[in-house]
């Protein structure tokens, strides 16, 4: 294993690189304002006949996401599509109508359920949960749900995690998601079925809609994924089988404070698999 060095820049890393997974809380904006330095280096990309596909574990259908995107000032000429966990948890709703559903997560997550016309009831009448995050994320954690955690175990209920992050940056903070919940829910013994990153099908459904865009099956070692997230990201692209553009700004920014380059012992110790490069933040 070698040392890691910092790049600083997205074009010297992307030499027989044909598709850009990347991530957005975190590498496109912080859940408050967008990063216009990472927005123009996509583009860039884009413009030298790249394909680009945002890839979130956010809780809402793509279009719900593009939205917020917009608000944000990100243009729609950043990335060639979005695909989100939010758009997978509801392919699983819609393959079990009639069932009723317990939904944990905020009124602000509700466009997951759109046109789906589901059955949400009480804990105790529930056949599964959805959990698309806290129900006050300002001021909980996943310990306030324990309670209710191990009644859904007891009637072996399983949960569908609409978002796997545990945290995510909102502006200087970090803020609770879904996948900390669901984390607890397994520790309990409970059932816990994820969509997003790390786990596979978002990607399988990422790479087919770079397909699409470019007219032809695309090779995995001519992508590469953009993520600040170990565990997601990171784990994520290694599991797939893709390298990875390791962001330091976001959810790890403490871990790598004053550091300029990472020696093979903290690579490992840091990463397990190291991504391919490291990167303070997204440009070109």
């Amino acid at each position: 294993m070698t040392a890691l060095k910092f790049a600083e820049r997205l074009r010297d890393l992307i030499g027989g690189v044909d598709v850009l997974l990347s991530d957005i809380w975190g590498v496109v904006h912080n859940g408050l304002v967008a990063f216009p330095e990472a927005c123009e280096a996509l583009s860039n990309f884009r413009a030298q006949g790249g394909t680009v596909i945002l890839i979130t574990n956010a809780p809402r259908p793509a279009d719900s996401v593009q939205r917020q995107l917009r608000k944000l000032e990100v243009a729609d000429e950043t990335y060639d599509a979005i695909v989100s966990s939010g758009d997978l948890t509801r392919n699983f709703v819609a393959s079990h109508p009639g069932q009723k559903i317990f939904w944990v997560g905020p009124e602000r997550d509700n466009s997951i359920y759109r046109g789906l016309d589901p059955l949400l009831a009480p804990l105790d009448e529930a056949d599964y949960i959805v959990c698309t995050g806290l129900f006050d994320d300002e001021t909980e954690s996943a310990e306030n749900y324990r309670a209710m955690l191990l009644k859904a175990r007891e009637r072996k209920l399983t949960l569908i995690c609409a978002n796997p992050d545990i945290v995510v940056e909102r502006g200087d903070r970090l803020i609770y998601c879904a996948g900390a919940i669901a984390e607890l829910y397994r520790e309990l013994g409970g059932e816990v079925i994820f969509y997003g990153k790390p786990h596979r099908p978002i990607y399988e459904r990422a790479i087919a809609l770079a397909a699409e865009r470019r007219g032809q099956a695309v090779s995995l070692n001519r992508v590469l994924a953009i993520g600040d997230s170990v565990r997601t990201d990171l784990a994520g692209a290694h599991a797939f089988g893709i390298d990875c553009l390791f962001v330091t700004r976001g959810i790890h920014a403490d871990d790598f404070e004053g550091i300029d380059q990472l020696d093979p012992a903290s690579v490992k110790e840091l990463f397990g698999h190291p991504p391919r490069a490291l990167t303070r933040e997204l440009r070109w």
